[in-house]
């Protein structure tokens, strides 16, 4: 068993002892991960209402109370069990503040398989958008926005999601393919396909991928 291991497991037991410092500790490792899951699954409308702060202390409440139940019988991979809890939190805080404005097909991106939220794609646009506009582009946002949306609904919903799941959540492939309930060798070769049909229905869309290809041409 590797170091890393071990001390997973003594934080485990620590914190399912109701160690305070354990439970903070071990929370706060994946802290980040989480937050980032978290605020690409938040439906846009609720964004100024809901932060991402209130929904992983209402996950922290429920990991703390699960948490010896967990360490007694690990049917899944630590922190994909605290995702779990995270998703279940901020779906029940959708259905709160949304009810029966829950569901709005053309705003979501569709989920393969899972309880958790769904990705929008307003919100995959506007994390591609981050990584792709320049400066230059800042005025034409919302167009593009618009268009990357239009690019991602042409995407086969498992795409989608493959690509929620490696590239914004960053998950690792072994992580992925849990979730996705496919093999590794599956997953793979689904986010790089994924990731070539993104590529080439960007590719449609006017002056993003070129104007970013010829900044990096003209880079020293």
């Amino acid at each position: 068993m590797s170091e890393k291991a071990i001390d997973l497991r003594n934080l485990l037991e620590r914190a399912a002892g109701a160690d305070p410092s354990a439970l903070g500790e071990l929370f706060g490792l994946h802290r980040d991960r989480l937050r980032r899951m978290i605020q690409l699954r938040l439906d846009h409308r609720l964004r100024g209402r809901l932060d991402p702060s209130d929904v992983l202390q209402e996950a922290f409440l429920e990991f703390a109370q699960s948490l010896p139940a967990y360490v007694n019988n690990q049917e899944a991979p630590f922190y994909l069990w605290l995702r779990c809890i995270a998703g279940r939190k901020l779906q029940a805080l959708h259905r709160q503040h949304l009810g029966t404005r829950m569901r709005d097909a053309g705003r979501e991106v569709s989920l393969y398989r899972g309880a958790l939220p769904e990705a929008s794609s307003v919100a995959l646009a506007a994390q591609l958008l981050g990584k792709l506009t320049t400066p230059s582009q800042a005025c034409l946002r919302a167009e593009l926005q618009l268009r990357v949306q239009e690019a991602l609904a042409e995407m086969e919903p498992l795409d989608r999601e493959v690509l929620s799941l490696r590239h914004y959540e960053q998950l690792s492939n072994r992580e992925t393919a849990y979730v996705l309930g496919v093999t590794e060798a599956t997953a793979s070769i689904r986010f790089i396909r994924a990731l070539r049909r993104l590529k080439e229905l960007l590719a449609r869309v006017p002056g993003l991928l070129g104007d970013n290809a010829e900044a990096e041409k003209s880079d020293p």
